[in-house]
């Protein structure tokens, strides 16, 4: 009996010293929890300042040239000569194409000489009419068919002038769509010509831009086939009516293309200068938060003034680089609400909420909440500019 009491003794007592020494250990571990306080996260800051914007209307244009033409021959007829090269610049009147006309110019001179007939016979019976020889009726007949032979003539002449396909203005012509040789109805396309210095932006604006715009306002223009490039002009013309399907009102602005490398048929991204540069309070788009509830940031704040009003004053920013995080002083998070306004590239303007010199946080927020400790690291900043352009790789 005396020997089982023993054993369970021993027993108990192995327990209780296996479960003092766990118990020291997690409470060991909790003190190092404790030690660390609670956990920070890493975020990236900007100061809000003041930015200049120049107000602005937006829009995709398209381009289209000051004069452009689809050529065709007004007649049927075989290819004879074809006078121009695909690409070529031409002057106004240049002969492109040259219709088979030998028939007609045959029937032209036939033509010509019934006229010359006629302008005969009636100069003849005009002399006798005058010595009193033949009646006015013949003289009056006479006349008749000299004005009709001569009506005959030009129109022979006007068809013979449709055999030739001319350049109407000048321009550059396109490639060529058709061979020597070949049969064409009337009608059928030979090339474009288009005449591309000046170029044509057409575009719409709601209708609530029409006290905004005016002929004469300067206009600037982007495509993604020059990026980084601006092309400047200026609006020629609105229309005097509202589209009633769209409410829009359509505008075309005019641009010097020298070197014609703005080509008809291409869009563009079109922006009207409306008025006077305005001073905004400005942040990155990536700082803002959307919700149902509205528009929130994050400010980095002393632990002291998280309870306090908007905004709050705070240390200057750290600068870049990751040993900046490390010797940071302890802020916290506080998230405040903001009214926004306008947008421009990367940059959303700020009404109210925030004030100038606040620290917002521009990255990292999705983990954060009301007065969690945080630690600023901006060593990768997002994009902060209001005038963004495509990066070339």
């Amino acid at each position: 009996m005396k020997r089982w009491l023993t054993f369970v003794l021993v027993v108990v007592g192995l327990i209780l010293v296996i479960a003092a020494v766990k118990g020291f250990g997690v409470y060991r571990m909790m003190q190092g929890f404790a030690a660390q306080g609670a956990p920070k996260f890493t975020v990236s800051t900007m100061r809000v300042g003041y930015q200049d914007w120049q107000p602005q209307l937006s829009a995709v244009g398209s381009l289209r040239a000051e004069r452009g033409a689809q050529l065709s021959a007004e007649v049927a007829g075989i290819v004879a000569a074809i006078e121009f090269r695909s690409g070529q610049d031409v002057s106004a009147g240049t002969t492109l194409l040259r219709l088979r006309d030998a028939d007609d110019r045959a029937h032209l001179e036939s033509l010509r000489a019934a006229a010359a007939l006629a302008q005969t016979t009636w100069q003849r019976d005009k002399a006798q009419f005058e010595a009193q020889a033949i009646s006015q009726a013949v003289l009056d007949t006479d006349a008749a068919n000299l004005r009709s032979a001569r009506a005959q003539v030009a129109e022979q002449e006007a068809l013979v002038a449709k055999k030739r396909v001319i350049a109407p203005f000048a321009g550059r012509i396109g490639i060529r769509a058709v061979d020597l040789g070949q049969y064409l109805a009337a009608g059928t396309a030979i090339a474009t010509l288009q005449q591309l210095d000046p170029i044509f932006v057409d575009f719409s604006l709601p209708q609530q831009a029409l006290t905004a715009v005016h002929p004469g306002q300067k206009v600037s223009l982007t495509t993604d086939a020059f990026p980084g490039q601006v092309f400047n002009g200026e609006v020629a013309a609105l229309d005097p009516a509202v589209d009633t399907s769209t409410r829009n009102i359509n505008l075309r602005a005019v641009l010097k293309n020298p070197d014609r490398r703005l080509l008809p048929g291409m869009y563009a991204n079109v922006s009207v200068t409306t008025g006077a540069a305005v001073r905004q309070l400005t942040l990155p788009q990536t700082a803002i938060a959307y919700n149902p509830y509205g528009a929130t940031v994050y400010l980095a704040v002393p632990p002291d003034t998280q309870g306090t009003g908007e905004g709050g004053a705070a240390r200057p920013a750290a600068a870049g680089g990751a040993g900046a995080a490390a010797s940071a002083p302890a802020l916290v998070a506080k998230q405040v609400f903001v009214t926004t306004g306008d947008t421009r590239g990367d940059q959303v303007a700020i009404l109210s909420g925030v004030k100038e010199g606040d620290e917002v946080v521009t990255s990292g927020q999705i983990k954060l909440r009301n007065g969690v400790a945080i630690v600023v690291n901006n060593s990768v900043q997002p994009s902060d500019d209001p005038n963004p352009k495509p990066q070339e790789h």
